[in-house]
């Protein structure tokens, strides 16, 4: 896509159009969230309609990219120059401030009543020299990287000539250029000799200003960084033994018990120990809180969500570790008295309350195989649903990306008088969560939640992932 733009209309973007996309072709089934995120690494152009996909292609096609965001608006009627203004605002495009000696240069050849800023209205009674003039003027601003030219049909100009004056003009500036000529039927000769000239026109501003964003669109996916995903340091016969060890015993869900895995690939992880019996608790309590509290939480595969049943114990201290953990299994009991407890955890405290809960997972899409989840994590998660996702493996730059991506990212450049956390930090734990997820298809999900990032880096505190064991 660096050389060729590549645009794509999909269909099943709603729920209910995945669904009938699913009973007619299985194969386009795939994950709305899995497609968006190939398209966007792959440096594809995503469009909602056909008439989008033909406006994208006509004017990437014909016009070069613009080399700033900055649009000049020349119009010879207030209305549709304020259309054009506001489809300006709606894209990721930007109305190019004028430099004074273009301003200057607008007074000294506009008539009284002209607008001479952005939109540039050269009014109604302008003739085809007026908007060659203004054209001109405006192509020459360095802050203009495209223009749009909007014209309403008066009895002072002809479209034809319009058409020509444009043509000579962005031949001779090289600015992508989008036309709007509002004259219905009478606009037929002069659309065509633009389209000669590679300049697609239009009835409609937003489509023109939606056309330029492409281009726009387009240059950032040529300016974009490529970096291959990094490789990192890890233990693979350590994570491979864990996960063949569960498959073994026939288990398809781990949690806690399984945090060395994260360890094998070098994400922090607080001193912990998996223990059965309160007299075991209160020993590890000890010994791993130094004397301080520590936290506890109830280990089963069966107990998805340990604290919705009170099953996290957390500023335990080491003298009450037993009673804790008798009060931890006796809860889970009474919730689900078939689900199997493996044990209590007894994890080192971390103060989370200096840090942002985030979150970082694995999903396996029947399309695209792995993606790599990070969002705003703790026990709302599913609430709030701020999240991104890439397909692994995840390169550092997109990584980066994932971290502006969520609506909660001002939390992580510090909020409220929080210092910002160490998104370093947290773009290496998404890239050895990526690297883990592409060196074992026998994990089908994970989730690291919650994901505790402070000024001095990141740590996993709670673990959950389902592994399918014939893969493993």
């Amino acid at each position: 896509t660096r050389e060729t733009p590549m645009v794509v209309v999909k269909s099943g973007r709603t729920e209910a159009g995945a669904s009938a996309a699913a009973s007619h072709t299985g194969a386009m089934a795939g994950s709305e969230q899995a497609y968006e995120a190939a398209f966007e690494q792959a440096g594809v152009l995503r469009v909602s309609t056909v008439q989008e996909l033909f406006d994208y292609a006509s004017i990437l096609a014909g016009q070069p990219l613009p080399e700033t965001d900055g649009v000049a608006i020349v119009t010879n009627a207030g209305g549709p120059g304020v259309m054009t203004t506001d489809a300006v605002g709606d894209a990721g495009l930007s109305l190019a401030s004028f430099a004074d000696e273009t301003v200057d240069a607008f007074q000294a050849a506009l008539p009284d009543g002209a607008n001479v800023y952005n939109p540039v209205d050269i009014i109604g009674d302008a003739p085809v020299e007026r908007f060659r003039e203004a054209l001109d003027i405006a192509l020459a601003d360095p802050n203009v990287g495209a223009t749009v030219v909007v014209a309403c049909p008066t009895a002072t100009f002809e479209f034809a000539d319009l058409a020509e004056v444009v043509a000579e003009l962005q031949a001779e500036y090289e600015t992508p250029t989008a036309v709007t000529l509002m004259g219905g039927s009478s606009t037929r000769a002069a659309s065509e000799r633009l389209a000669e000239a590679g300049i697609p026109t239009y009835f409609d501003p937003a489509r023109a200003v939606a056309s330029l964003d492409a281009l726009r669109e387009y240059r950032e996916v040529r300016d974009r960084e490529r970096v291959e995903p990094r490789s990192y340091d890890v233990d693979r016969e350590r994570a491979r033994s864990i996960i063949r060890t569960a498959a073994d015993r026939g288990a398809t869900r781990l949690g806690v018990e399984a945090m060395d895995l994260l360890a094998a690939y070098g994400i922090p992880i607080p001193e912990g120990e998996v223990v059965s019996g309160r007299a075991a608790a209160a020993e590890a309590a000890e010994r791993i809180g130094d004397g301080e509290d520590v936290v506890m939480k109830i280990v089963s595969p069966d107990i998805l969500h340990k604290s919705d049943i009170g099953g996290v114990a957390v500023g335990v201290p080491p003298r009450e570790a037993g009673d804790t953990y008798e009060a931890l299994v006796t809860r889970a009991r009474n919730y689900q008295p078939d689900a199997t407890i493996l044990g209590v955890q007894v994890q080192k405290l971390r103060n989370t309350d200096a840090g942002v809960e985030t979150i970082v997972g694995i999903n396996r899409d029947p399309s695209f195989g792995p993606l790599v989840l990070f969002g705003l994590g703790g026990i709302f998660v599913e609430v709030l649903e701020d999240a991104t996702v890439r397909v692994a493996p995840v390169a550092e730059p997109d990584a980066r990306e994932m971290l502006d991506d969520i609506e909660a990212a001002p939390l992580l450049r510090g909020a409220r008088g929080r210092d910002p956390v160490d998104e370093t930090a947290l773009v290496e734990v998404i890239g050895r969560v990526s690297q883990l997820a592409t060196d074992f298809p026998a994990i089908v999900e994970l989730d690291v939640n919650p994901l505790v990032a402070t000024a001095d880096g990141a740590t996993a505190l709670d673990l959950r992932l389902t592994i399918d064991p014939e893969k493993a």
